[in-house]
C-alpha cells in the first residue's frame, strides 16, 4: 500500500520534473532539471529492489554525464541570437520523422520488449548477477543498441566541441 502511493508520487515528480526539462528555455535550468529527474528515477530503483541501478544510475548520470553536460554548454557559450529560426513546416516535419524513427524502432526490437512482472517477495530481484546475465541473454539488442547510442552522442560532442569559430574583425 505504501509502495503504491510512493510510485505514484515519485511518477509524478518524474514527469513533472522531466517536463521542465523540454519546457526549460534556459539550457542550465534544463541540465539541472534532468539531474533532478535522474534522482526520481532512482528512487523508482529503490522501489523495485535494484539497488545497484539505483546507485549507478546517481553516480554515472546525475554525477558524470551532467557535469559533462554542464561543461558542454558553458563551453559552447549557448545564445537566443545564435540560435537558427524554426518554421511551422520544419517542426512538423521533426515530429513525424520521430514518430516514423519510433515505429521502426519499436518494430525492430519487439522480440526483446518482453516486460515481466517481478516478485517481490524474492531476494534474488535486484542481484547483479542475475542483473548481467538478464542484460547479456535477453536484452542484448537494446544494450548494444544504447552502446552505439551513446558512441554517436560522444562523436557529436567532439565534433561541436573541434568546429572552427568564426572571428569578425
Amino acid at each position: 500500500m505504501i509502495t503504491d502511493i510512493l510510485t505514484w508520487i515519485l511518477g509524478g515528480l518524474t514527469i513533472g520534473s522531466a517536463l521542465m526539462v523540454v519546457l526549460s528555455n534556459h539550457p542550465i535550468r534544463s541540465v539541472l532539471f534532468l539531474v533532478i529527474t535522474f534522482f526520481f528515477i532512482s528512487g523508482h530503483y529503490i522501489l523495485l529492489n535494484a539497488q545497484f541501478l539505483a546507485i549507478v544510475n546517481i553516480i554515472v548520470y546525475a554525477g558524470a554525464i551532467m557535469v559533462l553536460f554542464l561543461f558542454v554548454l558553458m563551453l559552447l557559450n549557448l545564445s537566443a541570437e545564435g540560435l537558427p529560426k524554426s518554421s511551422r513546416y520544419l517542426t512538423l516535419g521533426s515530429v513525424i520523422i520521430g514518430g516514423l524513427f519510433f515505429i521502426v524502432l519499436i518494430a525492430a526490437l519487439k522480440d526483446s520488449l518482453h516486460f515481466e512482472a517481478l516478485n517481490p517477495g524474492s531476494n534474488s530481484v535486484g542481484l547483479v548477477q542475475n542483473l548481467g546475465k538478464t542484460l547479456f541473454s535477453k536484452y542484448i539488442v537494446p544494450f548494444e543498441v544504447s552502446s552505439i547510442l551513446f558512441i554517436s552522442a560522444m562523436v557529436g560532442a567532439v565534433m561541436l566541441a573541434k568546429r572552427e569559430k568564426h572571428i569578425v574583425e
